[in-house]
């Protein structure tokens, strides 16, 4: 639901109905995980998905029921034939769908507000209940009163939490940075862009980005120190200058927990950096966690490409999915005159 919240909201002050399809559960084979939503506007408009295919305009149907009729429903569809329950299909999944107003969820601005402050939040949904008064209630988290949905009897609760977004900081105010920061949003990444160039790092040419004019390993150290760097966050370095670029990977590759570090550069620039970095001390299993050049091995040349090599690898670190690195022995990265400023070569 996270990528439709600004389209739930521009229906919650409508003060219009639309619907709302979630999946709440999938056996075997699904399209889309459980969580994904699908909203039907009060014109029939639709945002985000709960299925593929045929099966796209049975669960549009019943959404938009929802909305015309006001009625809360379990919805189970086959996977594979999109055909309603009894389906013999490769997997199995079901809709909760719902009307979506002031009215019927009032407490959805709180929820979207936690979400916009990057902040956790939980909501409790009733979907089915032998009350039927109590299906599709409401409740942002609440360890006592959550306590007491979850235990009520003759009921199955929908619990979804909405955890922070994984951080990307991305170091390096340039083009790349810029075609880079489109793909990580892409991916539900928070993304920051740090470079101690203020004439390079303008907000104006990274939206959708927080942008920070600090010298990067301070700014890193910074938020080590603030406990703002875990396990899911994202380091990309994309300046090749060693004045910035071997004191913040010295940085980095001391943070106990990071989700994925990497460096952009040409055969030259890699060879340069691993030996600075052994020069200051780090042996082989150390330099292992850096990924450089950053990227996988796709035959990326300009920005956008480059953009879209390193946030699969992105992906694959994040998924824990064996993926083929660039190979720094195979070929340089091209790095044009205009490229070249921004990178501070």
């Amino acid at each position: 639901m996270r990528d439709i919240v600004d389209d739930l909201l521009r229906v919650w002050h409508s003060g219009r109905t639309g619907g709302l399809g979630t999946i709440v559960r999938t056996v075997g084979a699904a399209p889309l995980p459980v969580g994904s939503a699908m909203l039907v506007d009060p014109d029939g408009g639709v945002y985000g998905s709960v299925a593929a295919g045929g099966l796209e305009e049975i669960a549009y149907e019943a959404v938009l029921q929802a909305a015309r009729t006001g009625r809360r429903a379990m919805h189970r569809f086959g996977v594979a034939t999109g055909l309603e329950a009894g389906a013999n299909g490769e997997g199995m999944m079901d809709v909760f769908t719902e009307p979506f107003s002031r009215r019927h969820f009032p407490e959805f601005p709180d929820v979207a507000a936690e979400i916009a402050a990057h902040r956790r939040v939980t909501v409790f949904t009733v979907v089915w209940n032998s009350d039927a008064d109590l299906i599709g209630q409401h409740l942002i988290t609440d360890k006592k009163h959550a306590t007491e949905l979850v235990a009520l009897p003759d009921s199955d609760v929908f619990v979804s939490s909405f955890a922070p977004p994984p951080r990307l900081i991305i170091f390096g105010a340039n083009s790349f940075a810029a075609a880079l920061t489109v793909q990580a949003k892409l991916l539900g990444y928070r993304v920051t862009i740090c470079d101690s160039r203020p004439n390079f790092a303008t907000p104006d040419s990274f939206p959708g980005a927080e942008v920070v004019v600090d010298w990067p390993h301070r700014y890193l150290n910074t938020l080590s120190a603030a406990g703002e760097i875990d396990s899911s966050t994202a380091i990309v370095v994309l300046s090749h200058d060693p004045t910035f670029e071997i004191p913040l990977l010295t940085v980095a590759l001391r943070l106990p927990e990071l989700g994925y570090l990497g460096a952009m550069g040409s055969r030259q620039v890699h060879i340069r950096r691993i030996e600075d970095l052994q020069a200051g001390g780090f042996g082989p299993e150390t330099l292992a966690r850096l990924h450089s050049p950053a990227g996988l091995d796709i035959g990326a040349r300009t920005a956008p490409e480059m953009a879209v090599a390193i946030a699969a690898e992105l992906l694959a670190a994040r998924a824990a999915q064996p993926a083929r690195p660039a190979d720094p022995y195979s070929g340089e990265i091209p790095i044009t005159p205009r490229t070249a400023v921004g990178l501070g070569i």
